[in-house]
């Protein structure tokens, strides 16, 4: 099948393109970029006047719960939620149950991903046995049987000589590790940020040091061994500042952060609601400034949602029982967009690198994906950037509609997404198709 997205803004980090263009797909590929395209005879073709034409979005770091946890989400229903969101490649956490520690696990979640997602679903090894932090996985099978990554996902590995030993497998092998940076020890319980938060509600708090101490750890033991190394969540100052002084090292380091952390603060939770409580905690207004410069300035390399489904009885036991975590898979691009290309922090060219082609490049896919380009995989989103409406949890189709962001004004909107030359969502209120 041939389609043609016609009259649309293409703007493409992978070849510094911003251009008013026209894109063939053909089958599952993108074979012509360029002015003025003459459609074939019937082909189909989308007029996106008005709008962005993008690369698919590329998220790394989300909770799908498949296996285990299907009451709060499925790979299909996580999947769909991606679809919406403008992700036409997701990268599946771990800590399912069972935990992803085994080829024969892993090759179950491929199984299940092909067979019901019509999105690309990659998926992240554990670091050690059933995350227990006592054994690691065969790290070199998972690898050769497509493990994306390394992650012990919702917590830090404590024993610091069995996590060197991941990092020199995972230099060996050149793989990736993705580290959740948290100190359980010096956690003592925390469940919002100390500071403001956790004082209003009289709860216990979660100290910057927690993270950083980790991160830094972390970044030490990258630089010993030469591991490719990601940062998942940062969201404090000091992680942002242990980030830049690493690439300054010539560390092998990488970073994320996730739309919560720089959208809102502590002091933005002015009643209980457990959809505030998430992993990092929301922070300080300081740390938000200081996610935003490294943002800007390339110390921060991606935005990530940390999808992390519950439902709504999960969430309902208040802030010291409820679990932590948020959904975001369908607010990420456009809090993204509102706050800092609306808001004038980002060019539209670095928004799309933040949240598509650095992605690709992390976990190296990039010989296929994240990129507007001929020869490439047909993983195409288009974006009405005028767009402007409030988020409405109950459109999600998401399993859970976890999110603090209910009645939040956004700017920007996903019109459609397409991912290997199918359209895998379109918004019901755009007519952009017109066979010939």
């Amino acid at each position: 099948m041939k389609r043609y997205l016609m009259n649309g803004r293409v703007i493409n980090p992978a070849t510094n393109q911003d251009d008013y263009l026209d894109v063939k797909l053909e089958d599952n590929r993108i074979t012509e970029v360029g002015k003025h395209l003459i459609p074939e005879n019937g082909s189909e073709i989308l007029d996106v006047e008005g709008c962005f034409v993008l690369p698919g979005f590329i998220d790394l770091h989300v909770h799908l719960r498949d296996p285990g946890l299907i009451h709060k989400e499925d790979m299909e229903s996580g999947s769909r939620a991606a679809a919406k969101g403008g992700f036409t490649t997701v990268c599946a956490m771990p800590n399912t149950l069972p935990v992803i520690d085994t080829v024969n696990r892993l090759s179950y979640v491929q199984e299940r991903a092909k067979k019901c997602s019509g999105i690309h679903i990659e998926q992240i090894s554990a670091v050690t046995m059933e995350q227990k932090g006592t054994e690691l996985v065969d790290m070199k099978a998972m690898s050769e049987h497509g493990a994306i990554g390394f992650s012990e996902d919702g917590q830090s590995v404590a024993d610091v000589a069995l996590y060197a030993d991941a990092m020199k497998q995972a230099a060996e092998l050149d793989v990736l590790i993705m580290a959740h940076c948290e100190d359980k020890k010096l956690l003592r319980g925390g469940v919002l940020n100390e500071g403001v938060a956790s004082k209003r509600f009289g709860v216990p708090g979660i100290s910057h040091a927690v993270e950083d101490i980790i991160a830094a750890r972390d970044i030490f033991l990258a630089n010993d061994y030469g591991t490719r190394l990601h940062l998942c969540h940062c969201s404090t100052a000091g992680s942002v500042e242990l980030v830049r002084m690493a690439k300054k090292m010539g560390v092998h380091v990488t970073a994320e952060v996730c739309p919560h952390h720089f959208t809102m603060t502590d002091e933005d939770i002015t009643y209980e609601d457990a959809n505030f409580k998430m992993n990092p905690p929301l922070r300080t207004k300081a740390d938000v400034q200081a996610l935003i410069q490294g943002l800007q300035d390339g110390t921060i390399d991606a935005i990530a949602s940390d999808h992390a489904p519950h439902s709504v009885e999960e969430k309902s036991k208040g802030f010291l029982h409820s679990p932590f975590g948020i959904v975001g898979l369908e607010t990420s691009a456009a809090l993204s967009y509102h706050t800092l290309v609306a808001g004038g922090v980002l060019t539209p060219m670095q928004w799309v690198e933040k949240m598509s082609w650095n992605p690709s490049r992390i976990i190296r896919i990039d010989q296929e994906r994240g990129s507007v380009e001929v020869g490439k995989l047909a993983d195409i989103m288009i974006w009405d950037p005028k767009a402007e409406y409030p988020v409405n949890v109950n459109e999600f189709v998401s399993k859970s509609k976890n999110s603090p962001y209910a009645g939040r004004r956004v700017t920007g909107r996903v019109v459609m997404t397409i991912c290997e030359g199918n359209i895998v969502y379109q918004d019901a209120s755009y007519a952009v198709s017109d066979g010939v």
